[in-house]
């Protein structure tokens, strides 16, 4: 089966990766982005399966791991708030979420 796979995903318009590839990574991060702003997942989720499953490791989304260190020191004390996180979790998912070459403008603008 792994060997017709990515011919059946490419005749169906969709991405195949490499098994363990940063591109294909990169997707997941990207994909994990788009479930949080869809409300599926909250900025400390977000943060945290992005920093188990690619650890510091991943560019991408590298800042995420970052953030979620920041939520296990908040219950230490001294830091930012809570919401301040939520809040730059939320703008890196923003950055992370839309397709790579994928334009965020409207392409039928009204005249």
């Amino acid at each position: 089966m792994p060997e017709i796979l990515p011919s059946a995903l490419d005749e169906l318009g969709l991405a195949s990766y490499p098994v363990n590839s940063i591109a294909g990574q990169e997707a997941a991060a990207r994909a994990l982005a788009r479930r949080m702003l869809a409300g599926e997942l909250t900025p400390p989720e977000l943060a945290f399966r992005v920093h188990q499953r690619f650890g510091h490791e991943l560019p991408l989304a590298e800042r995420l791991a970052e953030l979620d260190d920041e939520y296990d020191m908040l219950d230490y004390g001294g830091g930012r708030a809570s919401s301040e996180v939520d809040a730059e979790v939320t703008t890196e998912a923003r950055r992370l979420a839309p397709y790579p070459g994928v334009s965020l403008e409207p392409t039928d603008v009204p005249t």
